[in-house]
């Protein structure tokens, strides 16, 4: 039974209902012409995607996990090779990493907009690290050459990519965006005096299409894109057995094709994303509007370089527990993204990170909130989140003190 005047945390319902024609159709055309892996769709899709991404390649994978393992194998990441990245991200990001043969070292992120602080990096990469008789960057910490970066584009906001792509040129590194929440955002290049979207600036970018993202499939998907023609075809190559031609392997590879029907499908919902992502950039303006007055709810920081695109919309509060249980109780849908750092994960317990060791990420985990964000979303229900939120703060709860300037 449904509490009145609630609020869900994700509608993906009304959505593809309003699409329920195109999305219908889709199938039919896979039923009718018995195209159900790869042709077509999939071709149009990844045509498609490569356009709405300002890169010169899109290549379609099964989810985004996939993109991001077969992103960093195209990009040369061998067995033991480190790669650095935060640890206020979903699991997969590592788990990426992992699978494709590096070892995962994080650093710290900046307080005000959540994504790997760029003096956090600068001081990793030259305090951290030394050189070898053969000028490879070593990690101090664990004596295996450092090579990667990935920068995590958080909640679908842009990590300050011209500062990450300075120190990886000065350190010959390489750069592969985890934009698997930022579908659409963008990224203001103050060395370009020029906008850039999110998956054209690093050398490959992973993208996510689990169905509660902004571009969501009805199932797993994901995709790589990449200015360069020599990675998306290794892509091509890995995510299909390590085929160029079939029955011609030059490499063990794997079985992460994208299915035509989701192709399909995310092309339908493409021609509606901006529209879409338009309406998530005015529902966090009222949610900021909302909060303007009551300090003791931290909202997101949009920097003048960023055109976030709001996957999340997340805030900071003293007593989370509590806000959450109260709005519970008034029927409304909140999330925690994410509760405990990668760091801290049993999973990651051999990397031996202990409590402590990015003091940043570890305060923020224990009060970030996220909060009912789509884009059927209304004021009326926006306004009602506010209130309740407003209502218990009010009456338990200190404020919480963020730092005025970004790393």
């Amino acid at each position: 039974m449904s509490i009145p005047n609630g609020v869900p945390f994700l509608d993906l319902i009304t959505p593809h209902m309003a699409l329920e024609h195109e999305l219908t159709g889709v199938f039919l055309q896979a039923l009718h012409t018995a195209g159900f892996i790869g042709g077509p769709m999939v071709e149009e899709f990844e045509r498609s995607f490569a356009e709405f991404c300002s890169a010169n390649h899109a290549v379609a994978v099964s989810s985004g996990t996939d993109a991001l393992r077969f992103a960093l194998m195209a990009c040369g990441i061998r067995r033991g090779d480190v790669v650095v990245t935060v640890p206020n991200t979903f699991i997969a990001t590592t788990e990426a990493i992992s699978q494709a043969g590096g070892l995962p070292e994080f650093v710290d992120i900046d307080e005000q907009t959540y994504n790997l602080s760029v003096s956090g990096l600068r001081e990793y990469l030259e305090e951290k690290c030394t050189r070898s008789d053969s000028g490879l960057l070593i990690s101090r910490r664990s004596h295996h050459p450092v090579t990667a970066i990935v920068p995590v584009h958080l909640y679908g906001q842009m990590a300050d990519m011209d500062a990450i792509l300075e120190l990886a040129e000065k350190y010959g590194l390489m750069v592969i965006e985890d934009a698997c929440q930022a579908h659409g955002a963008e990224y203001l290049s103050r060395k370009h005096n020029s906008w850039f979207k999110a998956g054209s600036m690093g050398h490959a970018a992973a993208f996510s299409f689990y169905p509660g993202k902004n571009l969501g499939a009805c199932g797993e998907a994901g995709a790589v894109t990449t200015n360069s023609q020599s990675i998306a075809a290794k892509v091509c190559m890995i995510r299909d057995h390590g085929q160029a031609k079939k029955y011609y392997h030059d490499m063990e590879g794997y079985n992460g094709r994208l299915d035509a029907i989701q192709a399909g499908i995310l092309c339908a919902k493409l021609k509606v994303l901006s529209d879409w992502n338009a309406k998530r950039r005015d529902k966090a303006e009222e949610y900021n509007r909302l909060f303007a007055s009551f300090k003791a709810v931290v909202v997101p920081l949009e920097p003048e370089w960023s055109r976030a695109v709001y996957h999340l919309y997340v805030i900071r509060v003293a007593d989370r527990e509590g806000v959450m249980a109260h709005l519970k109780a008034a029927g409304i849908g909140t999330g925690i993204h994410y509760p405990i750092p990668l760091h801290l994960q049993r999973a990651y317990e051999s990397l031996g990170y202990k409590k402590g060791s990015f003091a940043t990420v570890e305060r923020i985990s224990e009060t970030i909130l996220s909060l009912p964000m789509f884009p059927q979303l209304v004021c009326e229900q926006q306004r009602r989140v506010a209130e309740t939120i407003v209502e218990y703060i009010s009456m338990h709860t200190p404020t919480i003190t963020v730092p005025a300037s970004l790393s």
